[in-house]
């Protein structure tokens, strides 16, 4: 069976992968350092972004099966890789 939460997270993860490659696409194509350094800070948004929505489909459809606890060592742990990603 299908579950639509998964597909729905699977789904951005390959919407994230697609802005990806595209942009190394642009990247090769406008062969341009500033161009590049432009695309490539646009997509040090989105990264973080998918990130974000993916672990937030997730927590609302799996909140019932986890404790507060563990809900809360997730959303910390993410917290973390954001900062230490700054």
């Amino acid at each position: 069976m299908f579950n639509r939460t998964v597909g729905t997270m699977a789904g951005l993860r390959l919407l994230s992968s697609l802005l990806e490659a595209a942009a190394a696409v642009a990247i090769f194509h406008l062969n341009d350092i500033r161009s590049a350094l432009r695309i490539n800070a646009v997509l040090g948004l989105v990264g973080p972004t998918i990130l974000i929505l993916v672990t937030a489909i997730g927590l609302y459809s799996a909140a019932d099966q986890l404790s507060l606890g563990r809900i809360l060592l997730i959303l910390a742990g993410i917290t973390l890789i954001l900062l230490g990603t700054r």
